[in-house]
């Protein structure tokens, strides 16, 4: 049995059809095609349903036109130059229950000094690993 590649398979990096697939011919591509022609009409019985009190329709017209609206919280300065992490851990939280720092950027904080204490171990970890190397 020989391993001979047919004349006709494809050399690595070429393909069988260069030019792609031509514009407009994916199956979603004809389905927007065929539903924008209707669009103009959809979306006036959708304003008119709305507009006669049709809750479902007024929300997903409102939904498309209008972003929801985000949470905005303001900086504050907190003190966290506690002697350890987690000193400055308890120091957010009491921020939080004083009522000085908001519930989610009380976890926002939080959070993040627990990513900073996974680095300090991985620092901690690779400096006793070359003290080790260094006695060997």
């Amino acid at each position: 049995m020989t391993n001979k590649k047919p004349a006709n398979q494809w050399q690595p990096g070429q393909t069988g059809n260069p030019k792609g697939r031509p514009p407009g011919q994916s199956e979603i591509t004809k389905l927007r095609k065929s539903i924008m022609n209707d669009a103009p009409d959809i979306l006036a019985k959708l304003v008119t349903a709305a507009k006669a009190g049709d809750v479902q329709a007024a929300r997903l017209i409102l939904e498309r036109v209008l972003p929801p609206v985000k949470p905005m919280e303001q900086a504050i300065e907190l003190d966290l130059t506690g002697d350890t992490l987690t000193a400055q851990g308890r120091a957010v939280l009491s921020a939080v229950s004083a009522g000085a720092l908001a519930p989610s950027q009380g976890s926002q904080l939080i959070a993040a000094i627990g990513a900073l204490v996974r680095v300090a171990e991985i620092d901690e970890l690779e400096r006793r690993l070359s003290d080790l190397e260094a006695k060997i």
